[in-house]
């Protein structure tokens, strides 16, 4: 895989993907994978649509890309190191070859159980080895998995095995996370009642606790896999039959099932984990993320195993059994690549720094960010304390939607600037647009994120509704992706996301982007973390509403004067247009289960229309939102 080394390779490359899009990703695809058949076509779109081929007419199979190619130099290698959440439980090396010997036995299981390709399969499981290898499994034999973040409740993962008519689901007993063992069977089992499409339930053995198990319907897994023949041929997929079904979290209205197709995907991905995190060949490189979000599934299996790298797979949570297991799988395993959210960096940053300087991080190299945008207080200490100052932050900017990393500093090419995603990757051509789409073109400005030409891992779809795609994507503005988010872009050409478009809110005439007013607020050193919503005013249209949680407890006393030095920090920072009206303290913040704070939530409660919150069961922390409405000011 071609790897920027300079800034002088990322000139070069981005001019040249800008200037012939086709020609670029082409020399990508012909000389860093295996084909089984040459492209007829490299592109072929139309926005109005909106319809996105590439590398029409190729065939192939991600998995034979993912594992077989590298079992001649790398069979022996480590594919995925699997950390349990028990520190004191060993850890697990699979091989490439072994690997590949557990692959195509659960795709055997998958091909005796009646899943052919196009089946859809959901998979329900703790990040477990079986995760990865089930979604493996489903790609060699074509099915397309669907894969179910293990902490959903009941109703929404039969919400989304009903949208994909799902013929199997594959889950385990249970999972461990921290000091709670969950019963996941018992959500499935619930879920399944209303789920008439399930002919077959497999059950993966975790916590060895006892379980339901539905006659002629659930069959454990352990015995079919002893039993199935280690041998799997691949399936042939055409370039752009689906690979997967992977559901957005649903903050507003009913999840969306985005599909990604098989080339473009796989191509897209492994040039963008090459590069964003320079990986080399003996590295050990760890995303934390659960391969429930489309985080996990582009930069824990399919981009580090189409590298033949080696990718570490979590199962805890970092506070477990203290706020050091983060740092101590870091010494153990010499990890040089550390990919994490900003929201575990903030909840980090608040504890003894003890945690952090009792173990060895010297191996680290390189240190990323994803999810949302990472304020400056929260870089700075990631920088710092983890990084020694020497590892460059990675600031990534991507979505479900986009399938791969869009908008990041290449840290042997752009020098990482706190609070900018800075650069976009080579092939991604990125536009700020006014309200009437209309480009802007100044150098210091501030609009609408879009993206104006294809890139080979765009969604192609929303499973089962593609009026509701074009609707979301590309009707707002013609001819291009609308991201949704608003941006800043400096004068070096550097990209700030300010957040949501709509979590802009006009004030008095203003536009005001509430993450820079989070950023502002989150340097008070008392404050953990905020939030920022607008609310009717009648002299200024909407007012801003901050929702904010503190590092320690403080009285009402001292509650009245944080208040006040929170809005002379903003008036310092910002301006007086940005001061907040009301301030809330808050044992903490609604947040879904991939850790972004749910202001859809907390404009109604400063909106005074707390009635109606729709259904909050999915979120990390459904209790914080019973406190905060019966303190609403």
């Amino acid at each position: 895989m071609y790897q920027i080394k300079n800034e002088s390779d990322y000139i070069k490359s981005y001019k040249a993907s800008v200037e012939d899009p086709k020609l670029f990703w082409e020399e990508i695809a012909e000389n860093n994978f295996t084909w089984q058949r040459k492209w007829e076509h490299v592109l072929n779109f139309d926005f109005s649509k909106p319809e996105f081929k590439w590398f029409e007419g190729a065939q192939l199979n991600i998995t034979e890309n993912c594992i077989d190619r590298h079992l001649n130099d790398r069979g022996d290698k480590t594919a995925i190191l699997f950390e349990p959440n028990n520190s004191e439980e060993k850890e697990e090396h699979i091989t490439y070859k072994e690997l590949h010997v557990r692959v195509c036995k659960f795709a055997n299981v998958l091909k005796d159980q009646g899943i052919k390709k196009g089946d859809r399969v959901c998979i329900y499981l703790p990040m477990i080895p079986d995760l990865a290898i089930a979604t493996l499994a489903c790609a060699r034999i074509g099915a397309i998995h669907s894969v179910v973040f293990a902490g959903f409740s009941s109703s929404s993962l039969a919400a989304r095995v009903n949208d994909a008519a799902c013929k199997m689901v594959i889950t385990s007993d249970g999972s461990f996370r921290g000091n709670k063992c969950i019963d996941l069977k018992s959500i499935v089992d619930e879920a399944l009642d209303s789920c008439p499409c399930v002919e077959r339930v497999l059950v993966a053995k975790r916590t060895h606790t006892d379980v339901a198990m539905k006659v002629s319907r659930d069959i454990w897994l352990q015995p079919l896999l002893d039993a199935a023949v280690a041998v799997c041929p691949i399936e042939i997929m055409d370039a752009e039959d689906p690979l997967f079904i992977l559901y957005t979290s649903g903050s507003t209205g009913k999840p969306k099932g985005m599909v990604h197709t098989s080339a473009g995907y796989m191509v897209n991905t492994a040039y963008t984990f090459k590069n964003v995190f320079q990986y080399e060949e003996d590295d050990v490189y760890w995303c934390t993320a659960d391969i429930g979000w489309i985080t996990g599934h582009s930069y824990i299996v399919y981009g580090p195993l189409l590298n033949g790298a080696t990718t570490l797979m979590f199962e805890g949570v970092p506070s477990y059994p203290d706020w050091g297991r983060f740092w101590e799988i870091v010494q153990k395993h010499r990890v040089n690549q550390f990919y994490t959210a900003p929201t575990a960096i903030r909840a980090m940053a608040k504890e003894d720094l003890s945690h952090v300087t009792k173990y060895d991080l010297s191996s680290l190299k390189l240190l990323g960010t994803v999810g949302e945008p990472i304020n400056e207080e929260a870089w700075r200490w990631y920088h710092k304390n983890i990084g020694d100052e020497k590892c460059p932050v990675v600031d990534t900017w991507w979505q479900t939607e986009t399938g791969s990393i869009m908008i990041a500093p290449i840290p042997t090419a752009v020098k990482p600037v706190p609070t900018f995603a800075t650069l976009p990757l080579p092939g991604i051509q990125p536009v700020l647009v006014n309200a009437d789409g209309e480009p802007i073109e100044a150098d210091k400005t501030e609009g609408n994120l879009c993206i104006r030409f294809p890139w080979p891992s765009i969604a192609r779809t929303i499973w089962g509704d593609h009026q509701r795609y074009k609707d979301t994507y590309f009707s707002k503005f013609e001819n291009c992706y609308f991201t949704g988010d608003g941006a800043i872009r400096n004068e070096k050409g550097y990209y700030r996301i300010t957040g949501r478009v709509d979590d802009i809110i006009l004030v008095s005439g203003h536009n005001l982007g509430t993450a820079p007013i989070e950023d502002c607020i989150n340097e008070h050193p008392l404050i953990a973390e905020s939030a920022i919503v607008g609310f009717p005013d009648d002299i200024k249209g909407n007012a801003l509403y901050g929702f904010l949680t503190v590092k320690s407890p403080v009285n009402s006393g001292e509650e009245k004067e944080l208040h006040h030095q929170v809005n002379q920090l903003i008036r310092d920072k910002i301006g007086p247009i940005a001061k907040l009206d009301k301030i809330q303290f808050c044992s903490g913040l609604p947040k879904t289960r991939s850790g972004k704070i749910m202001r859809r939530i907390l404009r109604k409660i400063a909106s005074k229309d707390a009635e109606n919150l729709g259904d909050t069961s999915t979120l990390l922390n459904p209790e914080v939102v019973e406190q905060i409405r019966d303190n609403a000011l």
